[in-house]
């Protein structure tokens, strides 16, 4: 019996889910596993409701697209030949529009981490500075102190 890693059954799974929506047989016979051992895939991941992790972001961006000049009731059919509920478009659609609006607030997740990290290295270096000086008074304060006691008598 052979033994499939989670990366590979997710993608096999991605291929049998919108918004590719590939046949069990297709899938199949492209990869070289069984038409029962896909079905049961299928429903496991259906079971987890993981169906909104397939969309991807350009995917999601699509859906948006293809239904934007939709009427109501064409784009309820499209959404359920799609499994997607039209709460679900509303969202993507609401995140596009936001994402458009304010494109100087919305900057790639990498530029976030770089700024992030140049901060935390900036604060590093600045208590790292102040350790130093404190180190430094402490010494000297025990040096002055061995230099020139103080009296107790005094």
């Amino acid at each position: 019996m052979a033994r499939y890693g989670k990366a590979f059954k997710e993608r096999a799974v991605a291929h049998l889910l919108p918004p590719e929506s590939a046949s069990v047989e297709e899938v199949s016979h492209r990869i070289g596993v069984s038409v029962s051992t896909l079905e049961r895939w299928r429903s496991d991941a259906l079971a987890e409701d993981r169906t909104q992790g397939a969309w991807t972001a350009a995917a999601r961006l699509e859906a948006v697209l293809v239904t934007a000049s939709m009427s109501e009731a064409d784009k309820s059919a499209w959404c359920r030949s799609q499994g997607v509920h039209v709460a679900e478009l509303a969202q993507w659609r609401d995140a596009a529009q936001t994402a458009l609006e304010s494109p100087g607030e919305a900057l790639p997740t990498g530029a976030l981490e770089r700024r992030r990290v140049k901060e935390l290295e900036r604060e590093l270096r600045r208590k790292d500075k102040a350790l130093a000086e404190a180190a430094a008074l402490l010494v000297l304060s025990k040096k002055l102190e061995a230099l020139y006691p103080r009296d107790a008598d005094a």
